[in-house]
């Protein structure tokens, strides 16, 4: 079974939740593997989110990583949210002008 493509705004939100865990993990002063094995994850599912090769990780894995880390998943969540799609335009001069 093939993934479907992330669209830019989930690829986005996938970079900016592996560098909230990366910076998380390396302010703890613990490697990849301490973290890993503490969270009961492989290493190489650690290494994979920091680098940004798994954009959509599993709840459970997250999860895992955000109680080893300390992080609650709310930081995590608005740490890598969208602002709602009626503010994406608000700062925008050029939206509902005419042309």
């Amino acid at each position: 079974m093939s993934r479907r493509r992330l669209d830019p705004a989930a690829q986005r939100r996938g970079q900016m939740l592996a560098s909230r865990l990366t910076q998380a993990r390396r302010a703890s002063g613990r490697s990849a593997e301490v973290v890993a094995r503490s969270a009961g994850i492989s290493v190489e599912t650690v290494r994979s989110i920091e680098k940004g090769r798994t954009s959509t990780p599993e709840f459970f894995t997250v999860a895992a990583l955000a109680t080893e880390l300390g992080l609650s998943l709310d930081e995590l969540y608005s740490a890598v949210r969208q602002p709602p799609r009626s503010d994406l335009h608000a700062h925008d001069p050029s939206v509902g002008t005419s042309g």
